[in-house]
């Protein structure tokens, strides 16, 4: 499953749940939590449930409301029979919350039926910061590793989590780095936040660039138009697929080289690696 893009969807907004996903979006997230107020919850658990029984064109997830409310089991309930392609937990806190949202899925779940995989949302919550690590623990249940920088702030009062300038303040620069590091240590996807300067194209277009840079796979957005620059961000470049089909072809052709000069510059494994990689985001 490609998760370059992830574009969220009001899950009490039906209306654009087509557009969302022919956006070009590798997934779309049919949102039950935030962007649905308490009032619209019941409709739009009923509209994601229908939308989710018709055809799909694109990976659809459903972000359900957090386990310290009362709503996820009523959300996965109305959902889960119609087979989404993940869940979304917001106020994940670890191993431990995946496999209490896996108690309420099997009970909602028709016998038999494959339980969706999860996509949690890893920092909202002080706590969660400690347990980044135990998601190995539940790793094939997981479709990737996300994180937020909305709510933790809020929970500990904080300012603001961002510089005027729009860099990330120190605390959360160390929960991107945390939730990077854990979702490779999982081996899932590590997926960055989302950019929420809609009108800002060039400010995206460098974030989503240095998501790729540090290791992220993919970014959420939150509006159509966000998609294209994330699915270029992280797309490689014709000269950067060249360069690490040379790198592989020249290890290929010396079988018993640990390290070999390529114009004029030292590689070794960890390039041959780096070479793989990249070769298998363009296929």
């Amino acid at each position: 499953m490609r998760l370059r893009s992830l574009l969220f969807v009001p899950g009490d907004r039906p209306e654009r749940f087509a557009k969302a996903a022919t956006s070009g979006a590798d997934a779309i997230i049919l949102d039950l939590e935030d962007s649905v107020p308490p009032a619209n919850k019941e409709a739009a658990r009923a509209a994601v449930a229908d939308y989710l029984a018709g055809p799909r064109e694109v990976v659809t997830l459903v972000r359900v409301n957090p386990l310290d409310g009362h709503m996820t089991a009523a959300d996965v309930a109305a959902v889960v029979g119609a087979r989404p392609d993940a869940i979304m937990l917001p106020k994940a806190e670890g191993a431990p919350s995946i496999a209490q949202l896996d108690t309420i899925l099997r009970s909602e779940a028709k016998d038999g039926a494959s339980l969706p995989a999860i996509l949690p949302i890893a920092t909202e919550t002080p706590a969660a910061i400690f347990t980044l690590g135990s998601y190995r623990e539940a790793k094939d249940r997981l479709v990737g590793l996300t994180w937020g920088a909305e709510d933790l702030p809020a929970a500990i009062g904080a300012a603001a989590s961002r510089e005027a300038d729009g860099r990330y303040t120190e605390p959360y620069q160390v929960a991107r780095s945390l939730t990077l590091f854990a979702a490779h240590a999982a081996g899932v996807a590590a997926i960055d936040t989302v950019f929420p300067a809609i009108k800002d194209e060039a400010g995206l277009a460098a974030y989503a660039t240095r998501a790729r840079r540090d290791g992220f796979t993919g970014m959420m957005a939150i509006h159509p138009s966000q998609v294209a620059p994330i699915n270029a961000a992280f797309t490689p470049s014709p000269d950067e697929v060249a360069r690490a089909q040379a790198t592989v072809d020249a290890f290929a052709a010396n079988p018993g080289a640990g390290v070999l000069q390529i114009d004029g510059k030292m590689v070794d494994a960890p390039h041959l690696k780096q070479a793989r990689h990249i070769l298998s985001l363009a296929d």
